[in-house]
């Protein structure tokens, strides 16, 4: 199920306030110049084209979103969506959420870490590039203030139960806790993009919700 072409952006949107490059985001890190006010911080990991980060950020007003999408015509996209909106407390980051983690976020930064449905990188001599790693686990723990949760959903169960045993292992986290798929109001009721298409197939998909 391959992805569809993306929609064309309307030229006269302003991606400006909704759009950073990793070079462009404010050394020391400081949210608040990036969203212009304070606001508990949370991250995704693989925005996609920006279906999360338009539905958290319209429903959470309080709260700050930080995308980040390493496909800079998808990270675009995303910013698209929040543009169109006037979503301030949304912001993508066009680059590696890695990056973001290893060189910029501080201790106790963020209240929520979201990443659905990262690349499984199939074959084994490449699940070194997993995303769900215990590098990542460790800034995880770090980054989250203590009641913060980490979301976590795949659509391959192999990833998802290698995935939930490395963070039982390596990390404080209490957790998994189990969240109930909830029927879709409307065509894009659903948590991504890629969570509408697997439902739609009728595939099973994997939640886990963990807790600092």
């Amino acid at each position: 199920m391959g992805r569809r072409a993306l929609r064309a952006i309307n030229p006269a949107l302003d991606l400006g306030p909704y759009l950073s490059t990793f070079d462009e985001l404010p050394r020391p890190w400081d949210a608040a110049a990036l969203f212009g006010r304070q606001a508990p911080l949370a991250v995704e990991v693989g925005s996609g084209k920006g279906l999360f980060l338009e539905g958290a950020a319209s429903a959470e007003p309080n709260v700050n979103f930080l995308g980040s999408e390493i496909a800079a015509k998808y990270a675009r996209f995303a910013a698209a969506r929040l543009a169109r909106r006037g979503l301030r407390n949304g912001h993508v980051l066009s680059g590696d959420a890695m990056r973001l983690f290893d060189e910029l976020l501080p201790d106790e930064s963020l209240v929520a870490v979201h990443v659905y449905f990262p690349d499984p990188w199939w074959k084994k001599r490449h699940h070194k590039r997993r995303v769900m790693n215990e590098k990542f686990a460790r800034h995880i723990v770090r980054t989250l203030v203590p009641g913060g949760k980490l979301h976590f959903w795949t659509d391959v169960q192999e990833y998802f139960e290698i995935s939930l045993e490395m963070l039982r292992a390596t990390t404080p986290l209490k957790g998994p806790f189990e969240v109930v798929e909830k029927p879709a109001e409307h065509d894009l009721d659903f948590r991504t993009h890629f969570e509408r298409r697997m439902r739609q197939h009728g595939a099973p998909i994997y939640r886990s919700e963990w807790v600092k």
